[in-house]
């Protein structure tokens, strides 16, 4: 097993105005997430808009600091780390956005797109640029022809493989993907996960899946990180999630998921109410107030997260 990146306790908290006599408030936007990441593997991180998914993938990229708790990428540590380690870490970890057209400059042309990167990062002569642009447009299947092209002369599949291209154009260990199939037509979302699943066994990539839809998590995932509004609570292999659903809350994601077999029986959990403020969250578990199987612990207790069979839980109800 090779651990290339420590989570422990991660939080990120944002203190917002909220008016001249009320003072500020404080944004739990991530509170206290802890997994490891391994070469070669992808650990998907699933839940609802505003359970933390884009902020954790903004403090693995070194966007944003963390708040507290700690976060090791090789062995170093984030907090501690010198400014020239940072930058380091920086070219080793990238990210590819939702939206690829919002991503990529509409001025400037394919090639320069995906040498920018290399020109500011290294010493590559112009010629050495290229051809490492030209044979990394060739890995995710664009032609050569496309290499004088515009950002706007591009379908949304291919702006996304650009994308993809200029991520790894620096040869990072660690990706970050945000939703980079949810802008995408479905058949066109089969030639993208491919050419990711293909890159990361070439390459021995580790991914941050960050997404909402499950069947794509189905397909690609090794690890599943289940979190609701910050918080983290479940965590296990991509076959123990999907077969043995432990939180109640996993259990109302997977009842959601689309299936393809019309006869197949659906038992459909439909959660009450709306998702709290991370603001203001609920006190005890913040899950009580939506949880079909709520206890009266559940309202005053946060619950610690426990080995269940083969995952990580945090419920008062799952023994």
């Amino acid at each position: 097993m090779s651990v290339i990146l420590q989570a422990s306790k991660l939080c990120r908290y944002y203190h917002i105005s909220r008016g001249l006599f009320k003072g500020d408030a404080i944004l739990k936007a991530l509170d206290g997430a802890t997994f490891q990441l391994e070469k070669g593997k992808t650990l998907a991180v699933v839940g609802e808009s505003g359970c933390g998914k884009s902020t954790l993938a903004r403090l693995i990229t070194l966007i944003e600091p963390p708040t507290s708790g700690s976060l090791k990428i090789h062995d170093v540590d984030v907090e501690t780390a010198s400014d020239e380690d940072i930058r380091k870490l920086r070219s080793n970890v990238q990210i590819v956005f939702q939206d690829p057209y919002g991503s990529l400059n509409p001025r400037q042309k394919l090639g320069l797109s995906l040498e920018e990167p290399l020109l500011v990062n290294t010493d590559m002569e112009k010629d050495e640029r290229r051809q490492r642009a030209m044979k990394m447009m060739e890995e995710v299947g664009l032609r050569p022809e496309y290499y004088d092209r515009y950002p706007h002369m591009f379908s949304g599949g291919q702006r996304q493989r650009i994308a993809i291209a200029r991520a790894l154009m620096l040869r990072p260990d660690i990706v970050v993907l945000d939703e980079p199939v949810s802008a995408l037509d479905v058949s066109i979302q089969a030639q993208i996960l491919n050419i990711l699943v293909d890159l990361q066994e070439r390459r021995n990539l580790a991914y941050l899946f960050v997404s909402h839809d499950l069947s794509v998590v189905k397909h690609i995932a090794d690890e599943v990180m289940v979190m609701y509004l910050g918080k983290p609570v479940e965590f296990g292999s991509r076959e123990e999630i999907f077969s043995s659903p432990k939180h109640p809350y996993t259990k109302s994601l997977l009842s959601a998921t689309p299936v393809a077999d019309p006869f197949q029986e659906k038992n459909r959990i439909i959660l009450k109410g709306e998702l709290p403020s991370p603001i203001s969250p609920p006190s005890g578990c913040t899950f009580h107030p939506r949880c079909p199987e709520v206890m009266d612990i559940c309202k005053s207790e946060v619950p610690e997260s426990k080995k269940v069979g083969g995952c990580e839980v945090a419920c008062h109800a799952v023994k």
